[in-house]
């Protein structure tokens, strides 16, 4: 899809917006005594509370007044039609037992898809106040630091790599035996970051992140910001992952093909 500069302008305004909302909405909640969370499944915890649901609502309801011809995939109210071509992508939080857990790194995505996939994405915490943004020729941070470009690591031995991943138990049996090929190459392995390590990975901190079992809404914000970046983002065959699924994301080309070739053996 051809998008004019001016779209564009109105898609970035309308991202923040979003981010802006969710993070209000997030906050009111956030180490609150008394917060609960019913689950999503019988079988395992799969949190969700209220904030989750208010940080959606808020974000649908500005959607509906500024984009009411754009289509919406969120993860707590699902998918709605529309007519421009263009959709929506919300996880209005990522990192929800984090969340409940009052850990910091939890967060909020957003993105615009067209029929190739992720176009421009938000990757934000609303603890840390870190925003990390890219597509529409942007690759941006902005937070305690500062503002500064986003660039992704240059290649090195992957023997030097940092690798990062939400849960140690990744994935089926084949998936986590395929998981360990790369984490027992790799220099250090960190748990537990959600969304925020994808973040890292497009500031340049660490070299690898690699997961399964993901939805689109936890992948699509990520992997804009990621290529623009600079860093490679696919399944473990290769191939475009913004459906979900299985995901590598690398900092570069090379680590890319290093950790591809070991996770198929």
């Amino acid at each position: 899809m051809n998008l004019t500069t001016e779209l564009t302008r109105d898609l970035i305004a309308t991202a923040h917006a979003l981010a802006d909302a969710a993070r209000e909405a997030t906050l009111l909640h956030f180490r609150k005594p008394g917060l609960l969370a019913d689950s999503k499944e019988d079988a395992r915890f799969d949190p969700v509370t209220v904030a989750d649901r208010l940080a959606e609502e808020r974000m649908r309801a500005i959607l509906a007044e500024r984009r009411p011809e754009d289509a919406i995939l969120g993860e707590e109210y699902g998918p709605k039609a529309g007519t421009s071509g263009l959709t929506w992508v919300l996880d209005p939080i990522d990192g929800t037992r984090g969340y409940l857990c009052g850990t910091p790194t939890w967060g909020v995505l957003i993105s615009v898809a067209d029929e190739t996939g992720p176009v421009y994405g938000l990757i934000d915490q609303p603890f840390i106040r870190e925003r990390f943004e890219g597509g529409f020729g942007l690759a941006r941070v902005d937070g305690p630091l500062g503002a500064s470009g986003l660039s992704c690591r240059t290649a090195r031995p992957l023997a030097e790599a940092i690798m990062l991943s939400t849960f140690p138990e990744v994935g089926t049996a084949t998936e986590h035996a395929a998981f360990r090929r790369v984490a027992d190459r790799v220099r250090l392995v960190r748990y537990g970051m959600d969304c925020y390590g994808y973040a890292l990975l497009a500031a340049g901190q660490v070299d690898l992140v690699i997961e399964a079992g993901l939805q689109a809404y936890d992948v699509q914000a990520p992997i804009a910001v990621i290529e623009a970046a600079g860093g490679v983002v696919t399944n473990w065959q290769g191939a475009p992952c913004h459906q979900g699924g299985q995901v590598l994301a690398a900092a570069n080309r090379a680590m890319h093909a290093e950790a591809l070739a070991l996770l198929n053996g």
